[in-house]
């Protein structure tokens, strides 16, 4: 009878403790051969971002190469939801011409870009404000116009910011939130 040793791994008192790293290095193996995440998740026990955390840190260059997402700038979201809303192309053949891997994300930069929209049109009135009289046509005309007018100086100041940021690898919109330091 022949006995086949196994391998013995330093076992973890509780959640805070390491994992071996012979079980590491073991399990990464597994999934850079093909054994899927969910899989090895479950067999070991792991948790999706212990084991993702593992394959970045200790994948090899070809699987990590094969594995990157993709992200996209600025100005290549701007673009893909501008064709989008002006009717150029419909959700899939934005997906397929701009290589964007499903129809969520692009979905997700639609919202976020109306939402960014509708922040810069919120009109707030003063308490007391005076009624106007009804605006004639040639008004409304006038005023339609010079809204598209400002609607694309908007869009142009916008892909030049994105430009700018990209090329200069500065952040230049501020992130709503933030802290502003004390001067």
């Amino acid at each position: 009878m022949e006995y086949k040793e196994q391998d013995v791994y330093a076992v973890r008192d509780r959640k805070q403790s390491h994992y071996d790293q012979r079980l590491i290095l073991k399990v990464v193996k597994e999934v850079e051969a093909g054994l899927p995440r969910k899989e090895a998740n479950r067999i070991y026990e792991l948790g999706k971002s212990c084991l993702h955390n593992w394959m970045r840190k200790y994948g090899s260059m070809n699987y990590q190469q094969n594995i990157k997402r993709k992200s996209y700038t600025n100005l290549q979201k701007r673009t893909v939801v501008a064709a989008i809303e002006q009717g150029r192309m419909s959700i899939k053949e934005a997906q397929t011409a701009y290589g964007v891997k499903n129809e969520k994300i692009i979905r997700n930069w639609l919202a976020q870009y109306k939402t960014e929209k509708v922040e810069l049109c919120i009109i707030t009135e003063p308490v007391m404000a005076k009624k106007t009289k009804p605006f004639s046509a040639a008004q409304a005309e006038a005023l339609q116009k010079a809204l598209e007018e400002a609607e694309l100086k908007i869009k142009a100041l916008n892909t030049l910011i994105d430009v700018a940021e990209e090329q200069l690898k500065i952040e230049i919109r501020k992130k709503s939130g933030a802290k502003q330091s004390s001067k």
